[in-house]
């Protein structure tokens, strides 16, 4: 349980103020994962890098630890007592089309920093939701939408400012060891009040979903599996396997049935693209087939994210490869049949991402060919939905070589130590571990998938 304070004395801030049972408590501390809700004992809802610096500071004063949320996608660890700083009030965003770049505040959502950049014929690398708070997506590395083709988001960040434990105003710039540190940590180090980072002359996109009925699921796995170990760096592809609901929303072709979806981005010609992915629509008929070149504006459509706040849990591995066998073991404990209702898939990785980042970005792991994923619903009590994320992982355990951390959601108290460090390898987890060490002694940023300070 965190310490809490009697909070006689309040930061100083231009921000709006919020305790426990007061007007507007509850709705500045729900975000888009409901799994999990932070009850602080104070939020600050922070209007400037100055209202961020204060709250920091304030809590290392006190000895109160700090939590951060700009929309909630990447909650994990829910804070109880501390001070919760959200950042969605920071919502500047400021484009230079010369120098290809972009400065964005701590609360922008993907979906404006979008529109932002195409409107001058660039685009970001941004994921598969418009809704993901920027700055968190590149903190936990970033594996978008290109990701093949441009590798991680966190490598082409130009500048960080950061408010850290000792109250100050840093910026960051590429070579600081800190700048390394802060990128692919997912907020362990301090509050980012902005990013600059790299934009690209993209202006559209061949892209879109096939979807499978049950009877090819199998089929449409082993052909992905096949077709992407010979491809282009410009293609980057999913394929997600799982019971669709049987709700209004869902179209009446896929609702209720068991269903496997291939995701493509493609940044070549139409021709191309059609040509490339034959061999997929050679599996069968489609319930869905919207491949098509698109305005980057509309990639959203490529994964069709849930838009609507809701509660999950997820976790997931990185894989050296991903043998018949591999396939074969995966399909044994998520298929249909599963006890516990499982949306479980692929991402191709390799590419951009498989070359080396910037000195000291902690990204490590990048000679995974694969990343699988598997969310679920929460479990009020009782033990099923972790015993079935622990088989699915025993499953492939031959072929795992760690975890990426924009993948690991909700979890609670699963979020342990051991967890964290499978991020890393062994030297850069050390070398995490003395600068908190130095930055954050005390580990007041601690509220996440945390790094304790040696």
């Amino acid at each position: 349980m965190a310490k809490t304070h009697a909070l006689t004395e309040l930061p100083a801030v231009a921000g709006s103020l919020f305790r426990p049972g007061e007007p507007g408590y509850d709705q500045e501390v729900a975000g888009f994962q409901r799994a999990y809700t932070h009850r602080p004992a104070l939020v600050v809802g922070a209007l400037h890098a100055e209202d961020v610096r204060s709250a920091v500071e304030y809590a290392a004063r006190h000895a109160l630890p700090v939590a951060v949320q700009a929309t909630g996608h990447g909650l994990s660890v829910a804070a109880e007592g501390g001070v919760l700083i959200s950042t969605r009030r920071m919502l500047d965003i400021t484009v230079d089309p010369a120098a290809r770049t972009a400065r964005v505040g701590a609360g922008v959502q993907a979906q404006a920093l979008i529109e932002a950049a195409v409107a001058h014929g660039l685009a970001p690398l941004n994921g598969s939701s418009p809704t993901v708070g920027v700055v968190g997506y590149h903190l936990g590395g970033g594996m978008g939408l290109l990701a093949r083709t441009f590798g991680y988001a966190a490598d082409h960040v130009r500048a960080i400012d950061l408010a850290t434990a000792d109250g100050r105003l840093r910026r960051l710039t590429p070579g600081d060891d800190l700048f390394g540190a802060v990128l692919g940590t997912g907020g362990n180090f301090g509050v980012v009040t902005a990013l600059e980072l790299d934009l690209f002359p993209i202006t559209a996109v061949y892209g879109g979903q096939l979807t499978f009925d049950t009877r090819l699921v199998e089929p449409a796995l082993e052909a992905w599996r096949l077709w992407t170990r010979d491809l282009p760096e410009e293609i980057t592809s999913a394929i997600t396997l799982m019971t669709m609901p049987a709700i209004p929303v869902i179209p009446e072709p896929l609702r209720g049935k068991y269903v496997a979806t291939i995701n493509i981005a493609y940044t070549g010609s139409e021709a191309d693209g059609e040509q490339l992915v034959a061999p997929l629509r050679a599996v069968g008929d489609r319930l869905a087939d919207t491949l098509r070149t698109m305005p980057y504006l509309e990639t959203d459509t490529i994964y069709s994210d849930p838009p609507f706040p809701h509660a999950y849990t997820a976790t997931n591995a990185l894989l050296s490869d991903l043998t018949s066998d591999a396939a074969r073991a995966f399909l044994d404990v998520t298929g249909p049949d599963s006890p516990v209702p499982v949306v479980a898939g692929f991402r191709h990785l390799g590419g951009a991402l498989s070359r080396p980042g910037p000195a000291g970005v902690a990204i490590d792991h990048r000679d995974a060919e694969y990343v699988v994923r598997f969310i679920t619903e929460p479990e009020a009590g009782g033990t099923q939905v972790r015993d079935r994320h622990a088989l699915i992982a025993k499953a492939l355990s031959p072929w795992m070589i760690g975890h990426h951390l924009n993948f690991l959601y909700g979890a609670g108290d699963w979020a342990d130590e051991t967890q964290t460090r499978t991020g890393y390898t062994p030297e850069t987890y050390t070398r995490l571990t003395e600068i908190k060490a130095d930055l954050d002694p005390a580990n007041l940023f601690r509220y996440n998938r945390n790094i304790r300070p040696r």
